[in-house]
């Protein structure tokens, strides 16, 4: 008989043992399912922003500064793009200053002096972190030509650096030969410097000694007091 209570004893604790393991793994699970969506959600995030990164918009400039002052015009031009894309990109503070205008954008708009801005515009937006960056969707003539210039001549400053960069170690090893050389060369002079020196000090000593000598002496004089004149 005690042998069989032992039995139904163990038997008990196996069951109890398993429940709670079987407990344990859905317990578990859960939380696996949860970091998976969690993942997927963040994934799905990072798409979306990447996709909404980058807009083209045409802005209608007329209608806003067409009853602005004359001399007010392209600044209200400047503004209104500014305050578009705010609105339409989803930056609700209302900071214009995280709106970065390109330089060609600008010298677009300006073009036509302070008075006379375009009717529209059309614009190439992307967020960089903070701020709205706005850039000239389609470029005209002159400031094409001049994007391309400007293009080379970062290129060719590159390549030359490039290039200076690999003649650096040459260079160095030339340096130092040089500078061993120079080093002795300097020396040399300042030995044949300072020789000469001592030379003229005994000869301007000697041609002094000469000179007290063959001189007469001059009979000190004491300095008459000059009346005052009234």
């Amino acid at each position: 008989m005690a042998e069989e209570k032992k039995e139904e004893i163990k038997k008990h604790e196996k069951t109890e043992t398993e429940e709670k393991k079987e407990m344990m793994a859905e317990e578990k699970k859960p939380e696996a399912k949860t970091e998976s969506k969690a993942e997927k959600k963040e994934e799905k995030k990072e798409e979306k922003t990447e996709k909404k990164q980058e807009k083209e918009f045409i802005i209608p400039l007329r209608k806003t500064f067409r009853n602005t002052v004359i001399y007010k015009r392209t600044p209200k031009a400047i503004r209104t793009i500014k305050e578009f894309l705010l609105r339409h990109m989803k930056f609700y503070d209302g900071n214009l200053k995280s709106v970065k205008i390109d330089k060609y954008l600008n010298e677009f708009i300006w073009a036509r002096s302070i008075r006379n801005p375009p009717a529209k515009v059309k614009i190439k937006a992307f967020v960089d972190g903070d701020f709205i960056r706005a850039e000239l969707a389609e470029f005209p003539e002159n400031l094409r030509f001049k994007k391309e210039r400007l293009e080379k001549r970062e290129k060719k400053a590159e390549t030359e650096k490039e290039k200076e960069k690999k003649k650096e170690p040459e260079k160095t090893e030339e340096t130092k030969e040089k500078t061993e050389e120079e080093k002795k060369e300097e020396k040399e002079k300042k030995s044949a410097v300072v020789e000469a020196g001592k030379q003229m000090e005994k000869t301007t000593a000697k041609q002094a000694k000469h000179q007290a000598k063959g001189a007469p002496k001059q009979q000190k004089t004491q300095p008459r007091r000059m009346a005052l004149q009234k």
